[in-house]
């Protein structure tokens, strides 16, 4: 009797050391799954709030570095807005030329503003020993001189690589290239270069014509022909995707693209000459840009001209801005929700709560709010 009960005891210590574990094992993987599952949030209202106003002003691009907003604009402005509100200004001018900046990218060693028309200008401001801020005095890093010279946007891959491109002088976009931190820059050439289409260029609308991932790039064209040129490899080789977007006119195409991971991305554009129209304005892909599909078909928004993934959203929440106003989509652009009819042409977000746009004579912070 005592030595059957001993058995079943000692077999039930080892039962119990063997489903313990197991139970704790199967416990965690349950937890982690609930935990990776997510819900898209349903941002239903927006808070806007002026930090900047100059009527004088057409502000396309900004950047947020420190939570600190550096922007360029028309009239040869850089300018800084600190996190404590105060602000930093400064007005370039090259002899009698007055430049008008629409793009903007920044390293570690610097911030670059890069302007539109001819001469093509980009401009290095470094970093101020004691303050932490690119306000150290601008040098003149590049000068292009060439009748159809138009530079559209930039962006950096790391602190020694960055890429501007812009549209084309020859039978190619004008794509430039920096592996030296922004101190020299060199422009591709065509044979390199996937060869334009007529009438096809870019636009230099919200300064997100560009999307980086590690080392993949992507580029989005637009006018009478809009596809997405792609590097796997910083720039140094090149392929072409077509797309479905609305083309065929010079106002038509992508404005705006932008890629959650290497795989998920979104474009946005449409006729800013016809912003109501919602008809193929709209696009996304799964597979790294080799194929798009039209996505929200005759459903609002119309044009807009420049669409960011908001962090943390998985790549289902998208926010869309335009002159006409603000739209948010929490299932990957399927459907969108309108938020504001204050009109900008450009939006980076800070967090997936937190935002800054520019427009025509104002930076604002966005708050979205479900």
């Amino acid at each position: 009797m005592f030595t059957e009960l001993f058995y079943f005891y000692g077999n039930l210590k080892a039962m119990k050391c063997f489903f313990l574990p197991l139970f704790v094992i199967v416990f965690f993987f349950s937890c982690a799954k609930k935990e990776e599952k997510y819900v898209s949030r349903d941002i239903s209202r927006i808070w806007i709030k002026n930090i900047l106003t100059d009527s004088t002003r057409s502000i396309r691009t900004l950047d947020i570095i420190d939570n600190n907003i550096y922007y360029a604009a028309n009239n040869g402005r850089f300018g800084i807005i600190l996190k404590d509100g105060g602000k930093v200004i400064d007005n370039i001018k090259l002899d009698s030329l007055i430049p008008s900046f629409r793009a903007s990218g920044y390293n570690n060693k610097g911030f670059f503003i890069l302007s539109i028309g001819t001469p093509g200008l980009i401009y290095k401001y470094t970093k101020h020993p004691k303050f932490n801020l690119f306000t150290e005095e601008s040098s003149l890093v590049y000068q292009e001189t060439h009748s159809k010279v138009f530079y559209d946007s930039m962006d950096f891959w790391n602190d020694q690589e960055g890429i501007a491109i812009g549209d084309p002088t020859d039978d190619c976009m004008s794509i430039i290239i920096t592996r030296d931190g922004g101190d020299t820059w060199t422009k591709l050439s065509c044979d390199a270069l996937p060869k334009a289409e007529e009438g096809e260029a870019a636009f230099a609308a919200s300064d997100t014509n560009i999307a980086i991932v590690g080392d993949h790039t992507w580029v989005a064209t637009g006018g009478k022909a809009s596809r997405v040129l792609y590097s796997p490899d910083k720039g140094e080789t090149w392929e072409i995707f077509d797309t479905p977007i609305i083309q065929g006119a010079a106002t038509t195409g992508m404005y705006s693209i932008d890629f959650y991971d290497a795989l998920n991305g979104f474009a946005i554009g449409g006729d800013y000459t016809k912003p109501d129209e919602n008809v193929a304005n709209k696009i996304r892909t799964s597979d790294g840009g080799k194929t798009w599909e039209l996505v929200g078909q005759n459903e609002n928004p119309g044009y807009r001209s420049c669409v960011q993934y908001i962090p943390n959203g998985k790549g289902k929440e998208l926010v869309a801005i335009g002159f006409k106003g603000i739209d948010y989509s929490n299932d990957s652009g399927n459907s969108w929700k309108h938020l504001s009819d204050e009109g900008f042409y450009t939006v980076r977000c800070l967090n997936d709560s937190v935002a800054y746009a520019a427009g025509n004579g104002r930076i604002s912070k966005l708050i979205f709010r479900e």
